[in-house]
Formats: structure tokens, sequence, C-alpha cells
């Protein structure tokens, strides 16, 4: 499966920005789907991920309540909404692909991954 990431930008902070991975190849219900993003000389962190398996979706700590995952099989594509954005926030957004019944946290168990879009957040 190849994976495309889009959305990024520059947005003010308390901004919206909605991240797109479409996938090409294969479907993107066949695979357990991940964001994480890396700021500049900060190691790479877990965002949110939906399991293939039963599309049960997980947060990393720092985002919920303020970012939604969701899969739109019609369209092959993983979105991630972010709402309510911080300059902490600002980082390279990246999408990656599992083929496992189950997400991970760690971006180690990830075998396909897609280019990364920035995300800045400032005023």
């Amino acid at each position: 499966v190849q994976l495309q990431a889009s959305g990024g930008g520059l947005v003010q902070p308390g901004g919206s920005l909605r991240l797109s991975c479409a996938a090409s190849g294969r479907t993107v219900s066949m695979y357990s789907m991940g964001w994480f993003r890396q700021a500049p000389g900060k190691e790479r962190e877990f965002v949110a991920a939906i399991n293939r398996g039963d599309g049960r979706i997980s947060y990393g700590d720092s985002v919920k309540g303020r970012f939604t995952l969701y899969r739109d099989n019609a369209k092959n594509t993983v979105f991630l909404q972010m709402n309510s954005l911080r300059p902490e926030d600002a980082a390279v957004y990246s999408c990656a692909g599992r083929n496992h019944y189950s997400s991970s946290p760690a971006p180690q168990g990830y075998e396909y991954w897609g280019q990364g879009t920035l995300v800045t957040v400032s005023s």
C-alpha cells in the first residue's frame, strides 16, 4: 500500500486543520492505521490510530478531546481532524499502516509510511 498525507499548513492557535492520508494499491481498511508527529529536536510521538479488526480508535494523551481520527472507506482515506490547535502541536505529521489486527503506539510497529505534512501553529 502507498500512503499520501496532506492537509498541513499554517493555523493560528485555537484553529483547526484536517489532515488526510490517502491509500492506494490496497484498501485502507485492510490495515491498522496510525498518525504520528515529530517536532524539531524531539522524538516521533504517537497521535492517534485505528484498529483494522474492530475499528477501535486510540489517542495520545496530549491530543485527547481535541483530535479525531476517522476512516472513510469509500474514499480509501484516513482523516485526522485537529481542533483547538496549540503551538505545541506544531510538527511534521505522518501517517502509517500496519498489517495487523491492532494498531500500535510505537512507530516501529508500522511497515508503511506516507511522507509527512507540516503543521505550523502560530499567531
